[in-house]
């Protein structure tokens, strides 16, 4: 929490939360940042796993007319049966197994939670992957959910920046936004909701709905859900299916060698129009953790257009091989990759995705690779899944 004390001053309760709250002043761009009725609570979640329902951390940031007023933050174990911890991501967000020992599970904790963010939007970058973790996190643990409107600080960055990634670090430098321990939770709500709180500036919104209104988008909502009642998600069925020794079907082990293509199928016509990658054009490269068909899919699924090679029509590049957003500043990229930093460079409206990225997108958890787990590791676990 260093970092966090150094940026704003306040108090932390035994309970984790943060308050008395005041903030130094953001020197954001594009306008005033105090806006009257902006009101909402930016979330981050960590996971154990590479499964959604596995958090063991989670940041909450609450703000109040364009201002940060309080913060939460709780370490906790994840729902049992669902609460190993993958070398992968405790490799990326530094929360091991023993830093959660004796804590609360994620369903013992959820009411603080819930009663923390009351009936506010949601804010997230990436808002399918973390709202995926209350989902599927509260159905493994056998609780009913409640319904939230929410927003996507990735979708929201793609329309109103001009970047090559609008992953958290690329959209933060650009709002003018501190992120310094990225994968802490806390830090991450944190500097979600300051792009939030930029972007609305930039398009002089004073409330979340006028900042829709004025993109011409609807606010997406969560639905309320009921395990006991109806169908659990897709990711969660996939879970339990590993879980009782019926996932073989999931698990892949990762394959050298060039990728098979496979055909481009026509985009789902009904998708949500809120999902980041809905009517994107999109372009894999490199090795992915699951089959190119299979990505290609899932993109179609979403509303996306896929095809084999990058054009002027390419909005997104999916690259594999284990590529982080940073490794656009080191210069470690594939052909098509440099290809999109070259198309971008001249105007082009396109940005790079890692498959880390895509699969918290498409709501896929797949198996980890040697890379990702050790080469000794295969034992049918999924694939680490962190936030953006």
């Amino acid at each position: 929490m260093d970092t966090a004390r150094s940026f704003i001053t306040g108090k932390f309760t035994p309970q984790g939360y943060l308050t008395g709250l005041s903030l130094p002043g953001w020197d954001i761009r594009g306008g005033k940042v105090g806006a009257v009725g902006l009101d909402f609570t930016a979330i981050d979640f960590e996971t154990a796993n590479g499964f959604r329902g596995s958090p063991c951390s989670v940041g909450l940031t609450k703000v109040r007319g364009g201002r940060i007023v309080e913060e939460a933050s709780w370490l906790m174990r994840p729902p049992s049966g669902y609460d190993h911890f993958d070398h992968h991501n405790v490799r990326i967000h530094g929360i091991t197994p023993a830093d959660v020992a004796g804590m609360p599970r994620f369903g013992e904790l959820f009411p603080e939670i819930g009663a923390f963010i009351g009936d506010d939007v949601l804010a997230a970058h990436n808002a399918a992957f973390d709202l995926g973790v209350i989902r599927s996190a509260l159905e493994v643990s056998g609780l009913p959910g409640p319904a939230y409107d929410y927003v996507c600080t990735v979708m929201l960055s793609r329309r109103c920046y001009s970047l090559v990634s609008n992953s958290l670090p690329f959209a933060a430098e650009e709002a003018g936004v501190p992120l310094v321990n990225h994968h802490d939770a806390t830090e991450d709500a944190r500097a979600c909701a300051g792009i939030l709180i930029d972007i609305a500036a930039r398009n002089g919104a004073n409330s979340i709905a006028e900042l829709y209104l004025s993109l011409g988008l609807a606010v997406p909502r969560q639905h309320a859900f009921d395990p006991a009642r109806g169908g659990l998600s897709k990711p969660t069925l996939a879970a339990v299916a590993g879980a009782s020794g019926n996932g073989a079907a999931l698990v892949r082990r990762f394959e050298s060698g060039w990728p098979e293509e496979g055909a481009n199928p026509e985009p789902n016509a009904d998708a949500e129009a809120s999902h980041p990658l809905y009517a994107q054009t999109v372009v894999f490269t490199g090795q992915l953790s699951i089959d190119r068909p299979e990505a290609k899919l899932r993109s179609a699924r979403c509303g996306a257009r896929t095809e084999s090679r990058v054009t002027a029509r390419t909005t997104v590049l999916v690259v594999g091989d284990g590529f982080v957003a940073s490794d656009l500043r080191s210069g470690r990229l594939t052909g098509k990759a440099r290809r999109v930093l070259e198309l971008h460079e001249r105007g082009q409206a396109i940005e790079v995705l890692s498959e880390g990225e895509f699969l918290q997108m498409v709501g896929g958890d797949v198996p980890g690779s040697p890379q990702a787990a050790g080469a000794d590791s295969w034992n049918g676990a999924l694939a680490p899944a962190v936030s953006a």
